[in-house]
């Protein structure tokens, strides 16, 4: 019997393509979209109405069968209220990130299973490969290094990885164009979906007020020296690194470099106030080892579009009881030794840069690289820099 492997489909080239390949190669093929969002039909979505007729007019063209489930709920639950919670504290979350560890790689897989399917598979630019040494699933960088989207599948685990089907991994993106066109997909001229499908206008803020209900609060422009420099409208239409709307006059262009939600206060700098070095991760997520010992080097990305840079990676040691004094010890970052031989290893990590990196912005994901494969990630907690 063939390996039965359900295919995310979201109405676009790459998931389609994937679904072709994979049928190609004798796989028995099931398509399913995920209907996580209500986007109006004139906004170019993964989760809209269009989206849904696109991949059905797809799997018709590739004579396989076609469902659509709904997942509105567990995406508002794990995605939409994630995403209304952290703007108020002065984070800059990515959705796509939790949708693919919640929805694609969680949701979907149990329904896989509920479909007696063997596997899943989705249009991403990545590899997995299963290395025998080490007796693990590694996730790498897919062979298109302006499509790669490793970095956004960092948290998958190693049953997801072992179950996980990337057939667009070795192909670059004119070659998955030239695929649709020449099976004649009626996706295959589609235009690139937007980042966040749910605020298809962009408008952080509006999608704040209406779907969260949360007015934003006026408070505070300081500057590095803690002056009174203005006033702001509301933390939530901020972000660090920004240059543009912050509404005070100055000889020099003011960025934001760091958002003090606790006090409502934004502070604002010059160009080289928004680099820093050093960071802790938190919510940590490992594939290619199973724990961090030892501090280690690595090519370390902070965003989507950042050009990985080289960091010193060191465990967070937990807080511990000492059990002769019964008191709690402070973190230890590091190799430092703790008196009772106990080491406990925390799920953060501390990072540093070799170099003054830009716009360290915390909520964002961090993702850890040994050349071309994924070594971890977790998500940027606090920015040492401007946290001084």
């Amino acid at each position: 019997m063939p390996v039965r492997v359900v295919v995310a489909m979201s109405g676009g080239v790459d998931s389609s393509v994937a679904a072709a390949v994979l049928k190609e190669q004798g796989y028995d093929i099931i398509g399913i979209t995920l209907q996580i969002w209500d986007v109006p039909d004139s906004i170019r979505s993964c989760c809209g109405f269009q989206a849904i007729k696109d991949a059905q007019r797809v799997c018709a063209k590739l004579d396989i069968p076609f469902y659509t489930i709904d997942t509105r709920e567990i995406f508002k639950e794990k995605v939409i209220l994630d995403f209304c919670s952290e703007y108020p504290k002065g984070r800059t979350p990515n959705p796509c990130i939790r949708c693919n560890q919640f929805i694609k790689f969680d949701f979907l897989l149990n329904k896989a299973k509920e479909l007696k399917a063997d596997k899943i598979a989705t249009g991403h630019y990545a590899t997995v490969e299963y290395d025998k040494n080490k007796r693990r699933w590694l996730l790498k960088k897919g062979v298109d290094e302006r499509k790669d989207q490793s970095y956004v599948l960092y948290t998958m685990t190693q049953e997801q990885l072992s179950k996980t089907l990337f057939p667009l991994g070795r192909l670059k993106k004119p070659e998955v164009r030239n695929i649709a066109s020449k099976l004649y997909l009626p996706v295959a001229e589609k235009p690139e979906s937007q980042e966040i499908c749910f605020i298809p206008d962009n408008n952080y803020p509006r999608f704040l007020k209406e779907i969260a209900n949360q007015e934003p609060i006026p408070g505070r422009i300081l500057d590095v020296y803690g002056k009174v420099i203005g006033k702001h409208p509301g933390i939530i239409y901020y972000t660090v690194g920004q240059r543009k709307r912050i509404g005070i006059a100055s000889q020099e262009p003011l960025y934001v470099i760091r958002i003090d939600a606790e006090h409502n206060n934004i502070i604002v700098g010059l160009e080289t106030d928004v680099y820093s070095k050093k960071f802790v991760a938190t919510d940590l997520n490992l594939i290619s080892v199973p724990e961090l010992k030892q501090p280690i080097t690595a090519l370390t990305k902070i965003r989507y579009t950042h050009q990985p840079a080289s960091a010193n990676i060191y465990p967070v040691r937990k807080k511990f009881l000492n059990s002769r004094s019964n008191v709690i010890s402070n973190d230890n970052i590091g190799l430092t030794k703790i008196s009772n031989g106990v080491n406990p290893i925390d799920n953060r990590v501390e990072v540093e840069f070799n170099e003054g990196q830009w716009a360290i912005t915390p909520g964002q994901a961090v993702v850890f690289y040994d050349n071309d494969t994924v070594i971890g990630g977790g998500i940027i907690e606090t920015n040492y820099k401007s946290d001084s």
